[in-house]
């Protein structure tokens, strides 16, 4: 709701009032001068009371505006504002030194705070309508074309597949490299499903180890420790934006002659001595899922350096028809392709990923002011990862109950989530873990993960909720 959307001159009628009233469907409007200036307020039940009284609707409406009302100022805090607030008065005007006004606050008790929103603030709507009027809308148009090129060049790859989600990523790339029945795949305890369940699709066996304690990501060492002569691929996965030890796991990699597929769902832009995740294995897989950093609604893309293997994703991507020799097919392949339209949003997302990181980073530094260090760990900077800010990602001490923090949190309105379960924990992957992952499982009991994403409109009023509810957690 803009602010023009409340204000009523002083010299319109009533009948002006109500109709603004019905604009803004707050039932109220704020009447000013022709400067701007505040001179009142008047509600729905102003105007019923006045022409119970005998006003007619022409009147003007500074012959009723309310003389005892309620405004604020541009430097009263959040808490100022609420204690203004009653079940009657739920919209105040706020107004700078000149009594001009500039804002208004409003009181909702359903407040809601999503765990993430995508910001569509670009060029977004101007790339999709004209993919839109191109009536290029399926799997094919230059927006595909552009937004592969863009994206792979800042995940620092020379190549970029756009695929319809971030599963399938991890499934194209493992049919690429050739890993099916009988060959195990390394993946970590604390990962989304989709992890697992691409390797499954393959027809491959899952062998999932712990991970670090200060990172969260895969632990090398127990890489090492699950390598059999079955052993032909590494999935590391880049948990909660930070980064995997990507130099350990290549020497590990390159030691023992296995692939790597990055699991970048999570980290796009993250980086491991400056360079991107997504560029050190041998295909990178990114979801562009609703919730990540970078959005097409659903999507995803697999990045590689490797000639071949873009070659080989296109085809098995596209049916596996031959580029050459159209509707004559070589392999089995999968319809795994991106829309124009998806991609048309895409691009434009690229354009703006380093503006959303920083916005996101600003979001994490707000509750790290608020939160209780005593009560909370926040995920780690570690030398030699620059992890990214995806959601923010927290551990809680023991001391408080996770569960009844998260229930307080959703009936306030902020959208918090718990860390993944482990893998391990499900009666259908657990066989697949051989060895106990106690600190998949310990992080995974502590975690919580809080509102993260571009817009900042909302930050003091969870600011508000934070401190007068939570801090003392």
């Amino acid at each position: 709701m803009i602010i023009e959307n409340l204000i009523c001159l002083y010299s319109n009628t009533v009948l002006d009032a109500m109709r603004i009233m019905n604009r803004n469907s707050k039932g109220i409007c704020f009447i000013v001068s022709k400067d701007n200036t505040l001179i009142g307020t008047i509600t729905d039940g102003d105007i019923r009371r006045s022409i119970l009284d005998g006003v007619d609707l022409i009147s003007r409406v500074d012959t009723i505006v309310s003389k005892n009302y309620i405004y604020a100022k541009v430097l009263d805090s959040l808490d100022v504002l609420y204690k203004m607030t009653s079940h009657k008065i739920r919209v105040i005007p706020i107004v700078d030194e000149d009594h001009k006004v500039v804002d208004y606050f409003e009181y909702t008790q359903s407040m809601h705070f999503p765990i993430a929103t995508p910001s569509l603030n670009g060029n977004e709507f101007k790339y999709l309508s004209d993919a839109f009027f191109s009536t290029w809308i399926s799997s094919q148009g230059e927006y595909l074309n552009k937004f592969e090129e863009g994206f792979s060049q800042y995940s620092d790859c020379k190549y970029g597949v756009a695929v319809s989600n971030g599963t399938v990523a991890l499934h194209l790339a493992l049919i690429a490299l050739g890993i099916g029945q009988g060959d195990e795949v390394i993946i970590p305890d604390l990962t989304f499903a989709a992890t697992i369940n691409a390797v499954l699709h393959a027809n491959a066996t899952p062998i999932i180890v712990d991970i670090e304690e200060d990172s969260w990501c895969i632990d090398p060492i127990e890489i090492e420790e699950s390598i059999t002569n079955k052993t032909k691929a590494i999935i590391p996965v880049h948990i909660y934006g930070q980064v995997c030890d990507m130099k350990k796991i290549m020497t590990i990699a390159k030691r023992y002659n296995l692939k790597v597929i990055e699991d970048c769902a999570e980290a796009h832009g993250a980086m491991f001595n400056d360079k991107k995740v997504g560029s050190f294995g041998d295909i990178g897989c990114f979801s562009f899922y609703g919730n990540k950093i970078i959005t097409t609604g659903e999507g995803g893309m697999c990045t590689t350096n490797n000639t071949e293997l873009d070659r080989k994703m296109r085809v098995l991507r596209d049916h596996g028809m031959s580029k050459d020799k159209r509707y004559w097919h070589d392999v089995v392949g999968y319809n795994y392709r991106m829309t124009n339209l998806q991609a048309a949003i895409g691009l434009a997302q690229v354009e703006r990923i380093e503006i959303i990181h920083e916005n996101r980073r600003k979001y994490e530094n707000s509750y790290k002011d608020i939160l209780n260090s005593n009560a909370f760990i926040f995920q780690k900077d570690i030398e030699n990862r620059q992890r990214i800010t995806w959601l923010v990602s927290i551990l809680i001490y023991e001391k408080t109950d996770r569960e009844d923090y998260l229930s307080k949190l959703q009936e306030r309105g902020i959208d918090a989530r718990p860390f993944f379960y482990p893998l391990s924990d499900m009666d259908i992957y657990k066989q697949y873990c051989k060895k106990d992952t106690l600190v998949t499982s310990a992080i995974s009991k502590s975690g919580i993960n809080l509102p993260a994403y571009e817009s900042l409109n909302n930050m003091k009023k969870i600011q508000y909720i934070l401190n007068k509810h939570f801090n003392n957690a």
